[in-house]
């Protein structure tokens, strides 16, 4: 029996390339540095909408000058610490084979392995990670309800007797907007950068005007202006930072983003255009806040001059739906990898498009979030409560992110404690502090994203502890490769043909090949016993793919490997693929697969709601199959039931 060795993965691509190609040209970079503002800064770049106006209505603070150099203060501190210098200096190195996100950064802290096996303090890091990456989902359904929400609000200063149709409008954009996402984002996606590039221009504009008009606004640079607000509002103060911490929403997407673009254009995107941009904003409203201390009802749109409304009110939508779906496909990315991870059942996956694999549909997770959006817009009825229940998803996904930052640094860069302790405790501080506030926002809808990310982590553990369940009791009954190969009988019939048999590559003979012998009593001139292993890498180079075991009589265990940004193509894997001399022809290949049924037994194994949540996650799970891409009309499923 002999094995083939992986080759060494040390020469992947990392985030510096820009992605995952090799150097690129300074037209490349400034490409990649728009198409970034387009998906990576829309989210962060609509808080202007809001943001101003939340921290001082929501909390009743006065509108005087005091207050309004302090929250201009605060504002540009939170956008220097928090994005440009936690996430853009820092964070934005953590990267896993180029790839960033919560996801990857716990892969890269827990190592890949996420048995009950790890230890205690690894595997409460992986529940850690996986709650992040829960939250996010509730950032998934807010984010687009209040990001169009508050555009469409600009109707009631452009056209005020058009008041009554905000909400309409805004559920029809919505539903607008999850409709097309089957026809895929590459169409719409080219257009994203231009139009935000011409977003964060008006912003920058509009804040010009005005702050050339009151000058007194620049003396808010001066931090001391932020702790004078903190200090004499005091209580009032540290609510309203649950407010000021909207303007740094988007701060998480530069990190999921990572892995598409690569550092230097996203920091190159921020520092040039959505930094000043979004500074000089607030710092207009502020300036016109110290003139006119009643525009606080919705200072951007007043902002301009009275003509320039209906202008704004359209880019503000078109910008809405740019942050949307960047939060939507960013979605149907986590689902994805959890997918990969084996966290979630799998579900129908359809590719929009052929030059990028990373342009992904899921129907049932679309209909899920349509719903959920839509159903926020109707509930909620108005931007202000939204901004209620936003907040707590990405503070707590942000505080999340700083405690694996930590390990990050300890594990894979070497840092000493205290090294490490001087970064990551100021950002805590930071990260905890707007949670803190974000939490007396729980009763008045802050609840909603807890909900939902309670729910994710209910689903996902149900699906790992029951999955775990099953291979137990599967593996109970079984025999080892070598013990099926010492009882296969010398004058079994082999029939003509290559026949896969997937399976879970964990050293015993798939249910399936035992029973095509034992009944069938053939087996064909070649098999293949194939097992496919998501690694904690992003990407996994072709010539890395496959571990071949030999057995002898033509049988041999194939293991192959994929990332989990990887969706697994098994047929375009194996045509051509040479397994004991002869290459495989996919067209001629049987696939063979097994699928589980549960019942009921007396046996506890999990709670009875979560074994009745179990059976119906798997029978709604998308078929093996159509997961890994095999042709349907060459697919055998043998079934078998499985007491749990």
């Amino acid at each position: 029996m002999t094995t083939s060795e992986r080759p060494d993965t040390s020469s992947a691509p990392t985030a510096d390339s820009g992605g995952h190609g090799g150097n690129h040209t300074n037209a490349r970079m400034a490409a990649l540095s728009l198409a970034a503002l387009g998906i990576v800064f829309g989210d962060i770049g609509t808080s202007p909408l809001y943001a101003f106006r939340e921290t001082f209505e929501h909390h009743s603070i006065p509108v005087d000058e005091p207050n309004v150099l302090g929250v201009c203060s605060l504002i540009l501190w939170s956008l220097i610490l928090v994005v440009s210098v936690k996430y853009v200096v820092f964070i934005l190195r953590a990267d896993n084979r180029g790839e960033g996100g919560i996801l990857a950064l716990t892969s890269l802290v827990v190592g890949g392995d996420t048995s009950p096996r790890i230890g205690r303090k690894l595997l409460g890091l992986l529940f850690f990670g996986l709650f992040g990456m829960a939250l996010l989902y509730g950032d998934g359904i807010i984010t687009p309800a209040i990001s169009v929400l508050s555009a469409t609000e600009g109707l009631k200063v452009a056209a005020p007797a058009l008041s009554s149709w905000v909400v309409p409008i805004a559920v029809a954009i919505l539903i607008g907007l999850f409709l097309l996402q089957k026809r895929g984002t590459g169409a719409v996606g080219a257009m994203f950068g231009p139009v935000m590039v011409a977003w964060f221009s008006i912003l920058a504009v509009l804040g010009i005007a005005r702050v050339s008009g009151n000058l007194e606004i620049l003396r808010a640079v001066n931090p001391g202006h932020a702790i004078e607000y903190l200090t004499s509002n005091r209580f009032d103060a540290f609510l309203s930072l649950g407010s000021v911490f909207l303007v740094v929403t988007g701060g998480e997407a530069l990190y999921a983003d990572l892995g598409h673009f690569g550092r230097r254009p996203i920091r190159i995107a921020w520092f040039a255009v959505a930094f000043p941009g979004l500074v000089l904003n607030y710092f207009g409203q502020g300036a016109l806040l110290l003139e006119e201390p009643e525009a606080i009802s919705s200072p951007l749109f007043l902002m301009g001059p009275e003509w320039a409304r209906w202008p704004l009110v359209i880019m503000a939508a078109l910008a809405a739906i740019i942050a949307s779906q960047a939060l939507i496909s960013g979605v149907f990315s986590l689902t994805v990898q959890a997918m990969q991870l084996d966290y979630l059942p799998r579900l129908t996956v359809r590719h929009t498009s052929a030059q990028h694999i990373g342009q992904v549909y899921l129907p049932l997770v679309n209909l899920l979030l349509a719903i959920g959006c839509i159903s926020l817009v109707l509930a909620f009825q108005s931007s202000a409560g939204l901004a209620a229940a936003y907040g707590i998803a990405v503070t707590g996904t942000m505080g999340i992110t700083t405690v694996l930052f930590y390990f990050f640094t300890r594990a894979k860069w070497g840092w000493s404690t205290g090294k490490a302790l001087a970064v990551c405790v100021p950002l805590a501080i930071l990260d905890f502090a707007f949670f803190g506030a974000n939490v007396f926002k729980i009763p008045a809808g802050g609840w909603f994203p807890l909900v939902v990310a309670a729910v994710i982590m209910v689903a996902m553990t149900t699906w790992r502890t029951g999955r775990r369940v099953v291979a137990e009791r599967i593996a109970a009954s079984q025999v080892t490769i070598e013990e099926f190969m010492r009882t296969l009988p010398e004058d079994v019939v082999r029939a003509p043909g290559t026949a896969v048999f997937m399976f879970r590559g964990d050293g015993t003979a798939p249910p399936a090949l035992r029973t095509n012998t034992m009944h069938n009593r053939v087996l064909h001139e070649r098999v293949i016993l194939l097992s496919v292993r998501t690694d904690s890498v992003p990407y996994v180079a072709a010539d890395q793919r496959f571990e071949i075991i030999e057995f002898g009589r033509s049988i041999h265990q194939l293991t192959a490997h994929h990332g989990f940004m990887e969706e697994p193509d098994v047929p375009a894997w194996l045509d051509g693929l040479e397994v004991g001399g002869v290459p495989i022809v996919v067209d001629d290949v049987t696939f063979f697969l097994g699928r589980e049924t549960v019942i009921p037994s007396d046996v506890v194994s999990m709670a009875p709601w979560r074994e009745r949540l179990f059976a119906v996650m798997l029978r709604t799970a998308a078929s093996a199959s159509r997961f890994f891409r095999l042709p349907p009309n060459q697919v055998v499923e043998v079934g078998s039931q499985v007491e749990i």
